[in-house]
């Protein structure tokens, strides 16, 4: 194998893994403060139309990757009234997000299939291999990896992680305390929307650059299995992610290369499969214990 080659399968492992480590971290927060948002995929696809359809009309791809954020934001906002002050099933909720946002998406996105925009690609261009593979990606993959830093510190050394924290292991003992529950899990559910929305836009103007239906093909599942995968930790997470990336760029590398051993459909399952299997050996490995948030998927009704 080439150096060429290596740094090429060692940047598209890193291209797979940034959308799902971005949309995750965002999952975890918003899990952490003990809320189950399972509208990940949606949201992702709402933010990936969105992010295309500003970046074609302004010729800016940075104003499309801002605007995806907050299209992942204001629809987070929709589940986060209806479970925090509606007090609707999260489970349910979240599942009709995916929906609602793969239908949206598909209707906001038919003018532009077929379309291309420019690229939220690489600040700069290299033409050594080393140099390509520190500084040859997509800002939005170093960003995940701040993003991963940012998160950990949060809630492991700041206040308000611990206070976020504390929310989700006994929603009841934080408000009799006097932390404000609800407006601590709207601010996180925000969070976790902004994110997938941000992860979202990757594929639309960095993996493709395109607009087709269901674009992130399931990715916001992987996502969500990722947090339990990490056990709730952002460190495992960024190697969950990473992990993940590798299976997908095998995939990918496997139908390049003309592997037939085995049929196509069956390498395109192999992400999925890996979830799966991942999360089996996790729930016999650990015996229930998973280190979940004690509230997670429970509602809170703030009482005098």
């Amino acid at each position: 194998m080439t150096l060429d080659l290596l740094v090429a399968i060692l940047m598209t492992v890193a291209g797979a893994a940034t959308p799902l480590l971005i949309a995750a971290l965002g999952e975890l927060v918003v899990e952490k403060s003990g809320v189950l948002n399972l509208g990940v995929e949606g949201m992702m696809l709402i933010g990936a139309v969105t992010g295309f359809a500003v970046a074609y009309v302004t010729g800016v791809p940075t104003f499309g990757a801002l605007a995806a954020l907050c299209a992942g934001a204001l629809v987070s906002l929709v589940f986060a009234v209806l479970t925090l002050s509606l007090m609707a099933n999260q489970v349910a909720t979240g599942l009709a997000l995916t929906i609602f946002g793969t239908g949206v998406s598909a209707l906001i996105g038919a003018p532009f299939v077929g379309i291309t925009t420019a690229t939220l690609g690489p600040l700069f261009a290299f033409d050594d291999p080393l140099m390509r593979l520190v500084f040859g990606h997509s800002p939005l993959v170093y960003l995940g990896l701040a993003l991963t830093l940012a998160v950990w510190w949060f809630l492991r050394h700041s206040r308000r992680g611990l206070v976020l924290r504390a929310v989700g292991e006994s929603d009841e003992a934080a408000h009799a305390i006097g932390y404000p529950v609800l407006k601590i899990r709207y601010l996180a559910v925000l969070f976790g929307g902004a994110m997938a929305g941000l992860a979202g836009c990757y594929y639309s103007l960095v993996l493709t650059p395109m607009w087709a239906e269901r674009l992130t093909a399931g990715r916001g599942w992987i996502a969500i299995a990722l947090v339990v995968f990490a056990s709730w930790k952002p460190g495992r997470l960024l190697l969950g992610a990473y992990l993940f990336g590798l299976v997908i760029t095998m995939e990918l590398q496997a139908k390049a290369a003309g592997f037939n051993m085995f049929a196509p459909e069956f390498l395109a399952a192999l992400p999925y499969l890996a979830t799966i299997a991942v999360l089996a050996i996790i729930s016999f490995a650990r015996k229930g214990d998973a280190n979940a948030p004690a509230c997670l998927g429970k509602s809170f009704r703030a009482t005098a």
